[in-house]
């Protein structure tokens, strides 16, 4: 059986944020934002909505559970304060908790006193994701077949 830790992230990600892409609506407020602090600008990528969604999905299952501080300062970066010394900074909790309340009313994601876990529907998508992911790379990669 293929575990969603077997599959490499990007090509697990890319294939999750298509799944979910087909199921969740984008906010309207996706084109006017900055993902942190740290950032200049916004997002280039017109699909990184969704890929913040897988991101946070595979981060919950592995990390889980975890709040939503957690999660900011793993999408966090440093503070570019001209001549002074860098400063750590978190990423936007704003997009954070949407994402959150996107996957917790499709089902994947449940909260508790801890934090934010996975349930057994988000489990399952996860693993089939990465079971199609798999079967993508060894049609690609044949000597990858020995490993998964």
């Amino acid at each position: 059986m293929v575990n969603f830790k077997d599959v490499p992230p990007e090509t697990l990600l890319k294939k999750l944020s298509s799944e979910l892409a087909k199921s969740i609506k984008e906010p309207d407020w996706v084109d006017d934002v900055k993902t942190g602090e740290h950032k200049e600008r916004g997002p280039i990528d017109d699909d990184w909505y969704y890929m913040r969604l897988a991101s946070v999905l595979r981060k919950i299952a592995i990390n889980g559970p975890i709040g939503i501080e957690k999660l900011a300062a793993e999408y966090g970066g440093k503070v570019d304060r001209g001549s002074k010394r860098h400063h750590a900074a978190k990423g936007s909790r704003k997009v954070l908790r949407q994402a959150l309340l996107e996957l917790e009313a499709k089902g994947y994601v449940k909260k508790d006193k801890k934090g934010r876990s996975l349930t057994p529907e988000g489990m399952k998508i996860l693993n089939a994701v990465s079971l199609e992911a798999i079967n993508e790379l060894k049609e690609k990669v044949p000597s990858i077949a020995k490993y998964a």
